[in-house]
């Protein structure tokens, strides 16, 4: 045994928390508002063979610490917890688990599922209080001491209003790549080698908003069915990047500089970086889970637990427990994490699953929360992008409209109205306006800006761009849930035909909804957000919940890539740059301003501009809306949109114009129109400006 590990712990620090290298040794903090006892256990480097356990000395405001000299950066260790087994009093304290440190920026070993990680015999009733007495220590993953890494260069900081999302997976964007080495695919490194970024600088977009990308564990159902949680969506280490995704995963320092590297390479490319956080639940599942770090430590702070049974988790993320924000210290541990990635990391904002969880107070949600309060005062964090999932299972989960500025939300609203207006015109004019206004009648509120509006109309969970105008209903039998996984509710639409067809009508059907969904998607007022390969045609073959499906399902298939969908789609792009008015952070109004022009005008496609009758006519799907900037470029902006199953002829506003796009055959080159009418083709958008 090595001498330090000898050595009793001193006293130490009860800050930082975590194991933090200093002064010729390592501190150690760790918070527990009801251990009797917390213990360190010291492991070899490989985490195989415990060498010493140490009592950790002192105890100041819940939290225990101390001080192991001659110690630093590399060394490998464990936590045992002391306490009461109540799980009636919501303590469930088992010191015969090894409990992963939540503040671990490094991990050694490979987690192994097995009845030892759990707290409970599973073959004892609850009530019976049958304490598991195996050690989990071989199959559980360890600790190791990080060394900091220096202050993080500022990213290209682009104003939300001026930006394009592209939700992407590192892996799946990557791993089929070519142009890349084959030992890069499917790698932080991979996604910043100069061909992955070539796409994104061709595609024209200015953010990446990464899948998660903190260390997850798959469920052991997912294992027992050969499955795994693909997304990432179950986290349990909120300051590890997932060694997935590392060219060096069983080195655990190699892995973090990679990521920083990816972090760096895409911000000397000019595109910034966001994460999707899961801050709502960890991997430690319900009452019937392991016992591998929060629950182990102190699971009555970490978790929100049903007032009349506090053996029982409240399930509001629908994973099986929910992390307890309002308490003190674990929005400390959720936040040091964020600051973590943003100061050490790099990265640029964050994507919040389930945002709603952490505004929860005993009353339900609050926009006015302290764990908000408290991120948007943080010097740290101050100016990163912070985007809300502003949904959750639980009750009160739906937030739509509901989170304080600056933040920004994903607008399920926008989605489902485009996909009603050009899928089955199943919505009217007046809602479908709504939208391309985005969405003023929820967040036009307080200090917010339509910019607060993230506009999609695919993402991860549900179908592809592709699949949402070629099925009808889900195909997840793969997922191994008999097809009942998944929205029921996806308002697609698959043209006649299921699935693939060689019927050249439909296809012609496909591509021409396909062009006026992405146009929409990106001409309109808010924050665009695209999903990686929809500009490629991907497909996952019906499959909308594709979360545990770490293959040829999910991973973008260059060789099939759609070049025209493709050019078409970085043409958008262009447009939305080139002309301010798309792109404008002032809410529209249609009151006449002071140079006797309007921000907005609804038009009929007969001429003059729309009326109340025309808003309630739900059996027409034709209008125009008039863009008339307010500084700068004074030339106007025309868009056409004709959801209808035929062309449509409109009569334009005064003046000459010209067409800058047709989505009716992806045409995206300006030209000149002769005469004062247009017909709009079938399920198409255009666009035109007025000459001067």
């Amino acid at each position: 045994m090595p001498p330090a590990m000898a050595r009793a712990l001193e006293a130490g620090l009860p800050h930082p928390l975590g194991a933090t290298a200093r002064d010729g040794g390592v501190n150690f903090a760790v918070f527990s508002a009801h251990a009797r006892r917390i213990e360190l256990c010291l492991f070899d480097a490989e985490g195989r063979e415990e060498l010493a356990r140490h009592p950790l000395p002192a105890r100041s405001d819940w939290i225990w610490h101390g001080f192991l000299p001659d110690a630093g950066p590399g060394l490998v260790y464990g936590l045992r917890a002391h306490g009461p087994y109540e799980p009636e009093a919501g303590h469930r304290f088992n010191a015969h688990k090894l409990l992963l440190d939540p503040y671990a920026r490094e991990t050694v070993g490979r987690f192994r599922w097995g009845d030892e990680h759990h707290g409970t015999t599973l073959d004892h009733p609850e009530g019976d209080r049958a304490l598991d007495t195996r050690d989990n220590a071989q199959a559980m993953l360890k600790a190791r001491v990080a060394a900091p890494l220096p202050p993080a260069a500022p990213g290209p900081r682009r104003a939300l209003a001026d930006s394009v999302l592209y939700e992407l997976h590192v892996k799946g964007f990557t791993r089929r790549l070519e142009a890349l080495p084959p030992a890069l695919r499917g790698t932080y490194a991979g996604l910043a080698h100069p061909a992955a970024i070539a796409h994104l600088l061709r595609l024209g977009v200015t953010t990446l908003s990464l899948l998660p990308v903190h260390l997850r564990l798959n469920e052991p159902r997912l294992e027992g069915l050969g499955l795994s949680n693909y997304w990432g969506y179950n986290s349990l280490a909120f300051f590890c990047p997932d060694p997935r995704f590392s060219t060096t995963p069983d080195d655990p320092t190699a892995t973090r500089h990679e990521f920083r590297a990816m972090v760096e390479a895409l911000h000397a490319a000019g595109l910034e970086v966001l994460i999707d956080v899961v801050y709502n639940h960890t991997a430690e599942g319900d009452e019937r889970g392991a016992t591998l770090s929060l629950r182990g430590l102190d699971n009555a702070s970490y978790y929100r637990l049903l007032p009349d049974d506090r053996s029982r988790y409240e399930n509001a993320s629908g994973c099986g427990n929910t992390v307890d924000v309002s308490q003190p210290r674990v929005a400390q541990l959720v936040l040091d994490s964020l600051r973590y990635w943003a100061a050490e990391m790099g990265v640029d904002g964050f994507r919040f699953d389930l945002a709603p969880i952490l505004g929860r107070g005993r009353a339900g949600f609050d926009p006015q929360a302290g764990f908000f309060a408290t991120l948007l005062q943080d010097p740290v964090l101050a100016g990163r992008k912070l985007i809300a999932e502003p949904w959750g299972p639980g009750p009160g989960g739906y937030q739509l409209g509901r989170f304080p500025s600056p933040w920004a939300e994903w607008n399920d609203r926008f989605r489902d109205g485009l996909r009603l207006f050009w899928l089955s015109r199943g919505i009217g004019r007046g809602e479908f306006a709504r939208r391309l206004a985005a969405s003023s009648d929820l967040l036009h509120h307080g200090a917010r800006a339509p910019s607060a509006s993230v506009n999609f109309v695919a993402a991860h969970d549900g179908f592809t761009l592709a699949d949402l105008v070629s099925y009808g209903h889900r195909h997840n039998l793969a997922n191994g849930e008999n097809n009942r996984d998944g929205h029921h509710a996806n308002f697609s639409s698959n043209c006649g035909i299921e699935g693939p067809t060689t019927d050249a009508a439909v296809r012609e059907q496909r591509a021409r909804l396909r062009r006026a969904l992405l146009a929409t998607t990106l001409l309109a007022q808010g924050t665009p957000m695209l999903m990686a390969g929809d500009e490629l045609g991907r497909t996952q073959g019906g499959n909308n919940n594709a979360y545990c499906q770490d293959n040829e399902t999910s991973w973008l298939d260059w060789s099939a890539a759609d070049a025209a969908l493709r050019d078409y789609t970085a043409a958008l792009v262009a447009l939305r740059r080139e002309l301010a008015v798309l792109r404008r952070d002032r809410w529209l109004t249609d009151a006449v301003r002071a140079d006797g022009r309007r921000d907005v005008e609804w038009l009929r496609p007969q001429g003059g501009t729309m009326t109340v009758e025309d808003w309630h006519d739900d059996g027409r799907h034709a209008f125009a809306q008039l863009l008339t900037p307010s500084e700068g470029d004074v030339r106007a902006v025309l868009l056409v949109f004709n959801a209808e199953p035929q062309p449509v002829r409109f009569v334009l506003p005064e003046g000459r114009w010209e067409r800058l796009l047709d989505s009716a055959d992806g045409d995206a080159r300006a030209s000149a129109l002769d005469g004062p009418e247009l017909e709009a083709g079938a399920q198409s958008v255009l666009m035109l400006r007025r000459l001067l």
